[in-house]
C-alpha cells in the first residue's frame, strides 16, 4: 500500500455536473468541488456545449478543490481527466474552438446513422469495433458534418472528445484514449485506429483530423505554465488522459475485482450494463447493437449495452401519483414519494403484470435500437391497483437489465450495482432476480473520479498494475452480496420469456403510432 500524503485529483466533467475530487493514493476521498455544466438544445435536434465555458468550468471546480484541501497545490501528485463520451469538439489553428461541440444527445446525425447502417460496410464496421452506429458518436457526426457542413470540418485541425479538449488545456497536447478511438474510428481488439472503419463512415478524406492515441497509465504530460496559472496548481505536475467516464465508473464500483472480471450495472436516469471479458470472449450481437469499450487493463475490454430510460420510468408514475395527491389540495412532489417505494412494492402481490420501460420519447438503443419504441403495460386487468402499476415498472427495469446482459451472451455470475436507485431494496431483489445473480452495491463515492485517479495511480508507479491499484481502491468498497429469492428467479424467468415476445411483436405497431 502506498505512503506519503500526496494526492490525486481526479476530474469527471459529466453532462450534468463537472466534478474535481481529491483522493489519497490509498484511495480514500478526500473532498470534491463541482461546476454546474451548461449545454443548449435547438429545435433541429442539437444539444450544443461552449468548449472556452467547459474549460472555465474546470478551472473553477479545480479552484474549488484548493479551497477546501489544506495545502492541494503542494500535496498533489497528479491530476487525471475522464468525461462523458462520444459528442465532436472541433479545434482548429491556436488549439481555437472551431464551433460549440456537438454532445452525444445531440440527434442531427440521425439521416446519416439510417444512410450509413444501410450500406455493405457497416457489418464490418461493426466486426471491428464492436459497437453499433448511433447519434451519438462521433462518427456518425462526422459523416453529417463533412455531407452537409463541410466548412466546419475544413476549418478543424483536430476532432476531440470531452475529455481531450480539457486534457489539451492542461497540457498543449492534442490527443484520445484508447476507448474512445477504437470504439469509434478503430478495433477493440488493438485499440488502434482501423481503415475499414473510417472508410465505411466516409471519412478517409478526414483522416487527419483523429488524433493520437494515448493510454494514460502508460504516458502522461506536464501541466503547462499557463493551465497551471489558472488553476492554481504546480506546472509539471503530471496529468493523465482518462479512459471514457462510462468504464471508469464501473472500474470504480467494481467491474474487475481480484483478478476477476464482472457485470456492473449503474441505474440513474439510463440503464448502463456493462461486462468485463477478455477479449476472445466478447460475443457480438446479429442486432450490431451496443459498445465494447476498452479497460485500462491489458487484454480486457467492457462489453456494454444502455437502456435510453431507467428511473425515468418510475420517475414518471411517481409523478402522476403526486399530480393526483396534489389534487386533493395539499401540495406534492414525486420526490416526496420515492422513499415510498419499496412499500408499495411489497404491497403488491406478484402478478403476470408485464411493463416495457421504454418511456424516453427517444425510444430504445439497448439491446435493440428502435426510436419509436414506446412504453406500455400488458396483462392489465380491474384487479390491479396502483401499486401493483408501480411493482411492474420497478420489475421492468429487471427485465430491461436482463434483457441487455442476454444479447452480450449467458447472466453474469455477479452483478455490482451503482445509482441512487441502487438504495432500494424492491430495486435490488428485482434485478437480482431478473440476471439470477447476486448484487453487490459499491459505496464508492465518485465512482467516476476514482477510476481515472486509479490509472493515474498506476501511471506514477504508486502501485504496479490497475489489478493491485483496485485491491485497495474497489475491493474494500464492495458491500455483501445479495442472493436473488429462488421464488421469484423462476417467475422473472417465465414472464421474461413473455416480456420479450411482446417487445418484438408490438415494434410494427410503434411503426405506425409514430406516422401520427
Amino acid at each position: 500500500m502506498p505512503k506519503g500524503n500526496g494526492i490525486i485529483i481526479g476530474i469527471d466533467a459529466g453532462t450534468s455536473v463537472l466534478k474535481a475530487v481529491a483522493f489519497d493514493l490509498t484511495g480514500k476521498q478526500i473532498a470534491s468541488a463541482s461546476a454546474r455544466n451548461r449545454y443548449r438544445t435547438g429545435e433541429d435536434g442539437s444539444v450544443t456545449q461552449s468548449l472556452s465555458q467547459t474549460w472555465a468550468d474546470c478551472v473553477s471546480a479545480l479552484r474549488g478543490l484548493g479551497e477546501k484541501v489544506e495545502n492541494l497545490a503542494s500535496r498533489t501528485a497528479a491530476i487525471a481527466v475522464t468525461g462523458q463520451g462520444d459528442g465532436t469538439w472541433l479545434v482548429g489553428p491556436g488549439n481555437a474552438p472551431v464551433d460549440d461541440a456537438w454532445l452525444w444527445l445531440d440527434a442531427r446525425a440521425a439521416s446519416t446513422v439510417t444512410r450509413l447502417s444501410a450500406l455493405e460496410g457497416n457489418r464490418a464496421r461493426f466486426e471491428a469495433t464492436g459497437t453499433g452506429l448511433n447519434t451519438c458518436q462521433q462518427g456518425a457526426q462526422l459523416a453529417h458534418m463533412d455531407r452537409f457542413m463541410p466548412e466546419l470540418l475544413d476549418r478543424a485541425e483536430t476532432a476531440l472528445h470531452c475529455k481531450d479538449w480539457l486534457y489539451l488545456n492542461l497540457t498543449g497536447v492534442r490527443a484520445t484514449d484508447p476507448s474512445e478511438a477504437s470504439f469509434t474510428f478503430g478495433n477493440f481488439r488493438n485499440r488502434q485506429y482501423d481503415a475499414v472503419v473510417i472508410d465505411a463512415l466516409g471519412l478517409a478524406r478526414r483522416r487527419s483530423l483523429l488524433p493520437e492515441i494515448v493510454d494514460g497509465t502508460e504516458i502522461s504530460h506536464p501541466l503547462t505554465e499557463t493551465a497551471a496559472k489558472a488553476a492554481g496548481l504546480p506546472a509539471g505536475t503530471p496529468v493523465c488522459l482518462g479512459y471514457v467516464d462510462m468504464v471508469m465508473t464501473a472500474l470504480g464500483a467494481g467491474v474487475r475485482t481480484g483478478g476477476q472480471n464482472a457485470a456492473c450495472s449503474t441505474i440513474g436516469s439510463t440503464g448502463v450494463h456493462m461486462r468485463a471479458k477478455a477479449v476472445p470472449d466478447v460475443q457480438l450481437n446479429d442486432e450490431g447493437t451496443g459498445y465494447v469499450i476498452a479497460l485500462p487493463i491489458p487484454g480486457i475490454v467492457t462489453q456494454v449495452q444502455t437502456n435510453m430510460g431507467a428511473t425515468i420510468n418510475i420517475d414518471w408514475i411517481l409523478k402522476i401519483a403526486a399530480d393526483l395527491m396534489s389534487a386533493s389540495g395539499s401540495e406534492i412532489s414525486y420526490s416526496d414519494l420515492i422513499p415510498r417505494i419499496d412499500a408499495w412494492f411489497a404491497e403488491a402481490r406478484p402478478t403476470n403484470l408485464i411493463y416495457h420501460p421504454y418511456i424516453s420519447e427517444a425510444g430504445e438503443r439497448g439491446p435493440f435500437v428502435n426510436a419509436h419504441a414506446r412504453a406500455g403495460f400488458t396483462g392489465l386487468s380491474t384487479r390491479h391497483g396502483f401499486a401493483d402499476m408501480l411493482r411492474a415498472v420497478v420489475e421492468g427495469l429487471g427485465m430491461a437489465t436482463r434483457d441487455c446482459y442476454a444479447a452480450m451472451g449467458d447472466m453474469p455470475s455477479e452483478l455490482r450495482i451503482t445509482g441512487g436507485a441502487a438504495r432500494s431494496r424492491a430495486l435490488r431483489g428485482s434485478l437480482s432476480a431478473a440476471v439470477k445473480a447476486p448484487v453487490r452495491i459499491s459505496d464508492r463515492e465518485e465512482a467516476g473520479a476514482a477510476g481515472v485517479a486509479m490509472m493515474a495511480a498506476v501511471a506514477i508507479g504508486a502501485y504496479s498494475d490497475m489489478d493491485s491499484c483496485i485491491a485497495d481502491w474497489v475491493t474494500p468498497l464492495l458491500g455483501e452480496a445479495e442472493a436473488p429469492d429462488q421464488e421469484n428467479v423462476e417467475r422473472y424467468d417465465r414472464l421474461f420469456d413473455a416480456y420479450k415476445d411482446v417487445r418484438q411483436a408490438i415494434a410494427p405497431a410503434w411503426d405506425k403510432l409514430a406516422q401520427h
